[in-house]
Order: C-alpha cells, then sequence, then structure tokens
C-alpha cells in the first residue's frame, strides 16, 4: 500500500476506526445550515435537471442524424456519396438513437431518486443528509483498512492490499476521488457539491465489493490448487506404497520358490 495514499486515507477515518463509525471525523462534522435537512433532495432535483438537459440535447442529436442520412442518401441517389458513406450515416444515427434512449432511462431513474429523497428528507433530529453520507464512506474505509492492519487477513487475502491488482488499484483511486469530493463537500455545500460526493461514494463502494469479490476469489482458487496438488501428491505416495507391498510379495514368493528347490528330494 502507498504510504502517502495511506496518510490521506487516515487524516480522516482514523478517529472512526478507533472509536466506531457512529463517532465520526475530527474537523470534519460541521452542522449544515437549516436547508441541510433538504441536501439530498436538492441534489436529486439538480441532478434530474441535468439528466433532462441530456436527454433533450440527445433527442437533438437524433434529429440531425436523421437528417444527416436523408441528405447523404440523396446525394447517393445523385451519385455524390458512396454507399459507404451512407452506412456509415446510418451507424451514427443508431448510435445517437442508443444514446437518446439511455438519456431517457437515466431521466426516469433520476425522477425515483427525487421521489425517494422527497419522502427521506429526515426530521430536524435526525442526522443530516451530508452526515449520512460521510458515515457511509468511513464504514468503507473501516472495511478496507482491516485487511490493511489484520494480519490473518493479510495472510488470507494478499491481493486486498497488492497495488499492482487492477482491482485494488482501482479501489485506492475511487478512495482518493472520494476523499478528495468529500473535503469539497464541507460548510455551505452546494447540491453539485453533495451529488459529486454521493456519486463518490458509490463508486468507491462498488470498486471495494470488485476487490474483495476478486482477492477472495483468487485465495480460493489457491487453496483448490494447493488441495489438488496434496491429493496428488498423497496419491503418489499411495502408488508407491502399493508398488513397494507388490515387489516385496513377488520377492518374498521367489524366495520361497527358490528355497524349495534347494531342499533334497526325500524320496
Amino acid at each position: 500500500m502507498d504510504p502517502l495514499l495511506l496518510a490521506v486515507e487516515l487524516w480522516w477515518i482514523a478517529p472512526a476506526a478507533a472509536g466506531g463509525v457512529a463517532a465520526g471525523a475530527v474537523g470534519l462534522r460541521r452542522r449544515s445550515i437549516k436547508s441541510g435537512r433538504r441536501l439530498e433532495y436538492d441534489a436529486a432535483r439538480h441532478d434530474l435537471k441535468a439528466a433532462r438537459q441530456t436527454a433533450v440535447e440527445r433527442r437533438m442529436a437524433v434529429k440531425l442524424a436523421r437528417a444527416d442520412v436523408a441528405r447523404i442518401s440523396a446525394e447517393r441517389s445523385a451519385r455524390r456519396a458512396t454507399p459507404e458513406q451512407v452506412a456509415g450515416a446510418k451507424r451514427m444515427l443508431r448510435a445517437k438513437e442508443n444514446d437518446a434512449k439511455a438519456a431517457s432511462a437515466d431521466v426516469r431513474a433520476k425522477q425515483v431518486r427525487l421521489n425517494a429523497a422527497r419522502a427521506a428528507i429526515p426530521p430536524a433530529s435526525a442526522p443530516r443528509p451530508l452526515e449520512r453520507l460521510q458515515a457511509q464512506h468511513e464504514a468503507i474505509v473501516v472495511r478496507w483498512m482491516s485487511y490493511e492492519t489484520d494480519p490473518g487477513l493479510q495472510i488470507a487475502y494478499p491481493e486486498m492490499t497488492d497495488v499492482r491488482q487492477p482491482t485494488t488499484a482501482a479501489y485506492l483511486r475511487a478512495a482518493a476521488h472520494a476523499v478528495e469530493m468529500r473535503r469539497a463537500a464541507t460548510g455551505r455545500v452546494s447540491a453539485a457539491d453533495f451529488a459529486a460526493y454521493r456519486d463518490a461514494v458509490a463508486d468507491l463502494e462498488r470498486a471495494f465489493e470488485a476487490a474483495e469479490h476478486a482477492a477472495r476469489v483468487h485465495a480460493g482458487e489457491a487453496s483448490s490448487a494447493s488441495s489438488t496438488w496434496q491429493d496428488a501428491a498423497q496419491d503418489v505416495i499411495s502408488r508407491s506404497a502399493e508398488a513397494i507391498d507388490r515387489a516385496a510379495g513377488a520377492a518374498a514368493s521367489a524366495f520361497a520358490a527358490w528355497n524349495e528347490r534347494k531342499r533334497p528330494d526325500k524320496r
């Protein structure tokens, strides 16, 4: 593990690791202004607005692509365009149509998130959305730190702290980005800042799950390979023992036959 990156992680998570996730991070737990209760809802509104704007732009791109297909097809009829140009324009149109469908689906997803955020606006006595998000962030990093500090886990799952592993490297990049977004989401937090931090924490959680899954799969494969080798070795030993027994039996029989031939004839 890169010591510098570990230090970046520890500057805020060490108090939470020592006193529990609920204890929070020193220096960052600032009470939001009154509108902090609606921060998650405001961020969801911000996301929905951006998604709708993207959907409008992509629908316009589809219209332009259709017009381009019609123009190039007409030029093809007049032999001023090639069949390859027509095919390329049609491929571009299909790509734009797929982009527009994805944007429409994103709008629907953002609308669902907005409805959920509206229903989840906390009462005055409950933790603010930013506090809940920080606690979620801390919980993920505490899970990762257990692989960094527990000798048993280090031995069982060495890939979790091996930066040469792609999934581990991806987690560390996501961790650094989440810390950066956390620092930006302090004081008077805007909806855009909260949304960026929320997305960074979601990316971090996915990266951790991927790294943990890869490490456990690799550990299982290594254990299986070790078990297979042990089984093969035991089989070789067993076969060798059987061969020795057969050879000993054959030697004993041969010796007995030879000894019988050497006895004088009683007759």
